[in-house]
């Protein structure tokens, strides 16, 4: 079993204590190095540990606090990043063959708002194959294991990031949300993860799988750091045509509000299919934020259930036209043919793993002559029933509550053999995506084999204020010994 992660300092605490000089950001990073030295063999969150690259970062940031200088208000913190975001200089593959050798010349605007702030990145991590999966079982180099039982899978797509987190490999990781693949995974490993607004954070130098549904989050220990980092890394980016260009509200000052008068909607219609315990956990949660002083309020967001549906039609459809590039010509993988058509096939066949030809293809289908209007087109009608559902539901109240996860971990090859068995890993993740509100897991206790599991925060467009102080309260009470 991994460390209880309440035990751990918090990002902010590390980051004031390297800042005042008391700790030196070398031996922040040391001792997480040391632990990713005993654990990582056993756990594999990382595709690269780039220690001397975060050695050197600490020994710049330690000669700043020295001279009086601040370097901001990630001073110290380490940081792990999905092997999905560009880093000038380092590889990214997606956890892919197809990019086998490319070293990105730039980064990603999140990574240079991190190292502005004074994070120290200290590696790239393992995923599901362009961020197509649930249990971070379909890489090119090998599944991550969830830190808590490593005979269980850690969740997807973003399962190394969590892991990290969740073992302690660092403090803070960062993932990519395509339809649950932060949340889903922070569930599985009992951490925190936030999905925000969609245009909340520049998807600049993200590596695209659906790029009308992606967005990049935090994985954190508390609610707290999750915070920080939304408030460093969120706001709007001239490279970004998707981000939106508006000032966002502090949500460290948001979590200082209690829940009185806040009213949080059941779903009276939720797809049914999460276990037992599952259920059981999420009913605590209401019974929790009723005693804070919310009220609860039954909703109905009918075309909820249609999500998965509409889901597994638009974003194979975007990733068909997004991976298109990748054809053994301007970078990554090539192999040889006798022609050029023959090298794209050849090329494509050798570089993607099944998940990823199997979407590629569903995609393709969706969009071809004939069937664009009966399939793709249908579909995005659904996610407009999607959005219109959540409105109507938050005129009567102000976030929801759902599971996040169906079950805790599960074990490896429990559902590879199913593909629509995994798919339903994300039930209850996929509608905000399509809707581009915003979600978080929050760690509540645990359920079957002593395993985390999380309750899923849901707010409307721009609402992470109200997200935060729901989920500070639910980690508060949790803290506070109740069970």
């Amino acid at each position: 079993m991994s460390p209880d992660s309440s035990s751990r300092p918090t990002a902010r605490a590390v980051a004031a204590e390297v800042r005042d000089g008391s700790r030196k950001a070398l031996d922040v990073v040391e001792q997480h190095l040391a632990v990713i030295a005993a654990r990582e063999p056993e756990i594999h969150a990382f595709n690269v540990v780039l220690a001397d690259e975060a050695r050197a970062a600490a020994v710049k940031i330690d000669e700043m606090v020295s001279a009086g200088e601040d370097p901001g208000p990630l001073t110290g913190v380490t940081v792990a990043l999905k092997d999905n975001m560009c880093t000038r200089g380092v590889p990214t593959t997606c956890s892919s063959k197809i990019l086998a050798g490319w070293l990105p010349p730039y980064d990603a605007t999140v990574v240079h708002k991190l190292r502005d702030a004074g994070a120290i990145v200290v590696g790239k991590t393992n995923l599901d194959e362009f961020a197509m999966g649930s249990s971070t079982e379909n890489s090119a180099f090998g599944p991550t294991h969830n830190p808590h039982d490593v005979t269980r899978v850690p969740g997807g797509s973003s399962g190394g990031s969590a892991a990290s987190v969740a073992a302690g490999f660092t403090q803070v990781g960062f993932g990519s949300d395509t339809g649950g693949s932060i949340r889903q995974p922070a569930a599985l490993c009992g951490v925190v993860g936030v999905k925000p607004t969609y245009g909340y954070v520049s998807r600049y130098g993200l590596i695209a799988f659906a790029s009308s549904l992606d967005q990049i989050g935090p994985f954190t220990n508390s609610v707290e750091d999750a915070a920080l980092m939304l408030d460093v890394i969120g706001g709007h980016d001239p490279l970004d045509s998707t981000s939106i260009p508006q000032q966002h509200p502090s949500l460290r000052e948001a979590i200082q509000q209690d829940v009185t008068g806040l009213r949080i909607g059941r779903i009276t219609d939720l797809p049914a299919g999460a276990d037992a315990d599952v259920v059981e956990r999420l009913e605590v949660a209401f019974d929790t934020l009723r005693a804070a002083g919310a009220t609860i309020v039954d909703v109905q967001v009918p075309a909820f259930t249609f999500g998965l549906t509409a889901y597994y039609l638009i974003a194979p459809a975007e990733a068909s036209s997004n991976l298109a590039r990748y054809d053994g010509v301007r970078y990554g993988m090539r192999v040889e043919a006798a022609d050029t058509n023959a090298m794209y096939g050849v090329t494509r066949a050798a570089g993607f793993g099944e998940e990823v030809k199997r979407r590629i293809m569903l995609g393709t289908y969706a969009l071809s002559a004939g069937y664009y209007d009966a399939y793709y087109g249908k579909a995005l009608k659904v996610r407009r029933l999607i959005s219109d559902d959540f409105e109507r539901a938050y005129q009567h109240a102000d976030a929801l509550l759902t599971p996040t996860s169906p079950s805790v971990a599960f074990q490896f090859g429990a559902k590879g053999d199913n593909p629509l068995a995994m798919y339903l890993c994300d039930t209850y993740t996929i509608p905000s995506n399509l809707s581009g509100q915003p979600g978080m897991n929050v760690p509540f206790g645990t359920g079957a084999h002593g395993l985390p599991v999380g309750v899923q925060v849901l707010a409307g467009t721009l609402q992470e204020p109200t997200m935060f102080r729901v989920a500070a309260a639910l980690e508060r009470e949790l803290s506070g010994g109740l069970q």
